[in-house]
């Protein structure tokens, strides 16, 4: 898999049994984004799930990327939560991939696949210290919606509740 090939994979949405994957996989999230937020696990050794806790719900999606395990079987190597499904605009709550597969095609490749599968306006968040993430999105936001300025636009804005924490940075679609 660290041979530089694009992964073959493949995006389903989260099965009504699969919510136990989703929760592990949530954590890994949460894990990757502690050095960005100053996160530290809670006493019972997860990190913070509230959002993810009243999932699934009629406003929001799930979806696993899938690919072949090199031991046999599938492998869960992407998860995307949106929510917003019943309002105007949707929104990315949580964006993660497999470690051993990024910059191979897979996020991009996922990403792309549930910002098409739901019309409409989106915005999509990320912390403005995390370069990555800033350089993958505005990437995908120019694939998906066209150019900056003209079909999407980011602004910086301070996070609810904690004025001393840098704005996080916000990708809004025009369409």
């Amino acid at each position: 898999m660290s041979d530089g090939r694009a992964p073959t994979f493949e995006v389903r949405p989260v099965g009504d049994d699969q919510w136990d994957v989703v929760a592990w996989l949530w954590q890994l999230f949460r894990h990757d984004l502690a050095t960005v937020v100053g996160g530290l696990p809670y006493a019972d050794g997860r990190y913070r799930h509230a959002w993810l806790d009243p999932l699934p719900n009629d406003d929001a999606a799930g979806y696993l990327a899938w690919c072949p395990h090199p031991n046999g079987g599938e492998a869960p190597v992407g998860l995307a939560i949106v929510h917003g499904l019943r309002g105007e605009r949707r929104r990315v709550l949580a964006f993660w991939t497999s470690p051993v597969l990024r910059r191979a095609g897979l996020g991009t490749g996922l990403a792309l696949d549930v910002l098409a599968r739901h019309p409409g306006p989106w915005s999509i968040a990320f912390q403005r210290d995390n370069a990555a993430a800033a350089a993958f999105w505005r990437r995908v936001a120019t694939t998906a919606f066209g150019a900056e300025g003209e079909a999407w636009d980011e602004e910086p804005r301070v996070v609810p509740g904690r004025p001393h924490l840098p704005p996080d940075h916000w990708i809004e679609s025009r369409a």
